[in-house]
């Protein structure tokens, strides 16, 4: 007798479990995860019996023994496949390759200024083949692609509108799948941020955190209660336009005084121009921190003026969702030796007391590819997913 699709979907979930608790403590015991899951020890055999075989775990040493047989302890497979990871700006490209624990294997990272979408997808194309050439062979192979996009995207990973790339209702994902054949996923770049700090970097142990993205413009990714936050249609955290300035020039979204006119790379940059502390017009944020470490006084003072704008955006989004720790990476991140104990005191004394002493404020690693990381994350999730769809069928 065939099995219901209940009990098929029973299965579906015991094995998720079995799988996750692997992942999240390896290595780990056969009776341990019975333990910890309240299955019973042969569901839990039959199970990673079924995981070994599709070689999404496997076995390690013996483990310490309570009384008896030292037990067989299981881990999950990091290098059963690989995954690629695409941290999109509007002035550069960072892609990375990692196994599917986040191990970063191969990173490239370089500038670039678009000219149309057709030349950003030829150039995603180049370095998303470059970073395939490099991967080990594995059992499954490249497992997905994930890109993060600087604008608004919606549940459906379209790209519905990026006003600092000039893009509306642009079709990245389908360009890339018909180009690869692999499966990929389309997530603003400061969600993506978020969730790879969440699960990499500065936010690990942080249920609720916001992770500001500071580059030509602002993205802001929330993590609330240990998810990320997207909205109803995927279009929150949107703080970079918020307005700031109400008499403030037109941001390229249409609105005025947005914040990211204030607080980004781009203010930064076009400041400088104005003080003449650079004259190229392809100018980036990596010369005015340049000109701070070699004590330029005006160079400093820029970036500290820059950090009382980033302060004031800050505070409101301390207000309006009370997070234990915001980050704040991307470019501006660099500045962080003139900049991020401006932004703490700045908090500090314009945040509400009852909010304030909750918030820890910290500025990442300029280096962390939090973007990409937390994309290629995603891809590894929806693999681990399809596999198990793909196995017991719910529909």
């Amino acid at each position: 007798m065939n099995p219901t699709w209940n009990q098929q979907l029973i299965k579906k979930e015991n094995k998720t479990i079995v799988l996750q608790l692997i992942m999240q403590n390896a290595p780990i015991s056969r009776a341990d995860i019975a333990l910890k899951s309240g299955l019973n020890k042969g569901t839990v055999s039959t199970l990673v019996a079924e995981l070994i075989e599709e070689q999404l775990i496997i076995e390690t040493g013996p483990g310490v023994s309570s009384g008896g047989r030292r037990p067989v302890m299981l881990v999950f497979n990091e290098n059963a496949g690989s995954t690629i990871g695409i941290d999109l700006g509007v002035n550069y490209i960072l892609g990375i390759l990692t196994d599917l624990q986040g191990n970063i294997i191969e990173k490239k990272r370089h500038s670039f200024n678009p000219t149309s979408f057709e030349h950003t997808m030829k150039q995603i194309h180049e370095d998303v083949q470059e970073l395939i050439s490099k991967a080990p062979k594995t059992p499954y192979g490249i497992v997905g692609i994930g890109v993060g996009a600087p604008g608004i995207v919606d549940n459906n990973s379209s790209v519905v509108l990026a006003p600092n790339l000039g893009w509306k209702n642009s079709f990245l994902k389908e360009g890339i799948e018909e180009a690869f054949q692999i499966p990929v996923i389309i997530e603003n770049e400061a969600n993506a941020g978020a969730y790879g700090e969440k699960m990499f970097g500065l936010g690990k142990s942080i249920d609720n955190l916001v992770y500001i993205s500071t580059g030509i413009g602002i993205g802001t990714g929330i993590i609330m209660n240990e998810k990320l936050y997207r909205g109803s249609s995927g279009f929150s955290g949107e703080f970079g336009h918020m307005t700031i300035n109400m008499n403030g020039e037109t941001c390229r979204c249409g609105n005025k005084g947005c914040w990211e006119l204030y607080a980004s790379e781009q203010y930064v940059i076009q400041k400088a121009l104005k003080l003449q502390l650079v004259s190229d017009e392809n100018a980036n944020i990596d010369q005015i921190i340049e000109l701070a470490e070699h004590e330029n006084d005006t160079a400093i003072e820029l970036l500290k003026e820059t950090a009382i704008h980033l302060g004031m955006g800050i505070v409101n989004i301390v207000h309006a969702l009370n997070p234990q720790k915001i980050i704040v990476g991307n470019r501006l991140a660099g500045a962080k030796p003139w900049m991020e104990q401006i932004v703490q005191k700045y908090v500090k004394n314009r945040a509400m007391t009852s909010h304030q002493n909750e918030v820890k404020v910290q500025f990442s690693d300029p280096s962390f590819p939090a973007t990409a990381l937390g994309v290629a994350a995603f891809s590894v999730e929806h693999f681990l997913k399809r596999s198990l769809e793909k196995i017991y069928p719910t529909s």
